[in-house]
């Protein structure tokens, strides 16, 4: 039996049941209310025949069963219809429900639900489609990660087949022929790598050892490290020296990779000539590593998605000069960040730079030095 027919069904068993349930109740009251009306007649106006009594109280009960009858026939028409509609509505978003599951299970991420009225049928429609934009942007994730895992293995894959068809073709000494090989080979190692760490970030599943970690400590690794680098390319790298006893509670080897990333993309986009800064300074529960730079800054528009898988703000630039990144580093700053109770943000005014800050949890055993 159809849904329609079950609930119309329903509702007119209830009716039925009703109006039952009032003409019985009628018939069982009527005869003691009409003996009383009786006697208030007899007392308004003098005793009466017993003929006439029963002629009454027969006529009161008649009349009043007539009328019962026909309300009661007309109520349950004007019932069944209204169950009818109310039945077809109920039914009509059940199948709607159903024809838009079918769509989503069939892949059609764009079918939605109207939303018209204030109902839970309504609210239903629209969690459905709050569903269905959900899974459309998992979907679209899906695409989007797929296309630029292609895109980011077809350099060092192109760059293979063409060193071993030089190598074959004896162009190219296998010396040399081996040195680009295995310089590829090591890119695509350090791409599969960062997705697997991407997808345990995302997942809830990287290893954490937190403890005290000093953080001029971690600034002077970040200076020893960059330092070279920055000298290579130009760029001054000042790393400004740390309140004494300022600590957070983190994994040290987590926070220097957080730290790399950073100060290693405020050096790949600053042009020769300018300058990165780190600093780090207490904040209300924490400690705040900012890294500056004087490079060409972020877009407002792009601000929002620089931590996006892949994402960059310009793609005629996604491999810049001294080496290009997997696309992943900013994702996995922010996932390692946020696993460790902290946060990675951007905060950029185009063209005057960058900066991007660390914030975690501080260390509660550490004597914490006054706010600035």
């Amino acid at each position: 039996m159809k849904l329609l027919v079950r609930l119309f069904l329903s509702h007119a068993l209830v009716v039925v049941l009703t109006v039952a349930a009032l003409l019985v109740l009628a018939e069982v009251l009527a005869p003691t209310l009409i003996q009383h009306h009786v006697q208030e007649m007899e007392r308004l106006i003098g005793p009466v025949g017993r003929s006439l009594r029963d002629d009454l109280s027969r006529g009161m009960r008649t009349t009043l069963t007539s009328a019962l009858l026909i309300a009661s026939g007309i109520a349950m028409c004007v019932a069944f219809l209204a169950a009818y509609v109310a039945a077809r509505r109920v039914v009509r978003a059940v199948q709607s429900l159903s024809e838009g599951s079918l769509a989503i299970a069939e892949g059609d991420y764009r079918r939605r639900l109207p939303e018209d009225g204030q109902d839970e049928l309504t609210a239903l429609a629209r969690n459905f489609n709050r569903m269905a934009r959900s899974l459309a942007d998992v979907e679209a994730s899906r695409v989007e990660l797929i296309t630029n895992v292609a895109h980011e293995l077809r350099t060092p894959l192109t760059a293979l087949q063409g060193y071993a068809e030089a190598l074959q073709d004896g162009v190219m000494p296998p010396a040399h022929a081996s040195a680009a090989v295995l310089r590829e080979t090591r890119a695509m190692e350090r791409l599969t790598d960062d997705l697997a760490l991407v997808s345990r970030v995302e997942a809830g599943t990287v290893d954490l050892r937190s403890c005290t970690v000093p953080v001029p400590d971690l600034l002077l690794g970040a200076l020893d490290r960059f330092g070279p680098l920055a000298s290579e390319r130009h760029l001054a790298l000042h790393v400004r020296p740390a309140p004494h006893g300022l600590a957070v509670h983190a994994d040290p080897e987590r926070v220097a990779q957080v730290l790399a990333n950073l100060i290693g993309n405020a050096l790949k986009y600053t042009p020769p000539g300018g300058t990165v800064t780190v600093t780090a300074a207490p904040v209300p529960g924490g400690v705040a590593f900012r890294v500056q730079d004087t490079g060409p800054g972020v877009m407002p528009e792009d601000q929002r998605r620089v931590f996006e898988r892949f994402y960059r703000t310009d793609r005629s630039r996604s491999r810049p000069a001294g080496g290009g990144g997997s696309g992943v580093g900013l994702t996995i700053a922010r996932g390692l960040a946020r696993a460790m109770r902290g946060d990675v943000t951007v905060t950029s005014f185009p063209p005057d730079g960058s900066t991007f800050t660390l914030t975690l949890p501080a260390d509660a055993d550490a004597t914490p030095p006054a706010i600035t």
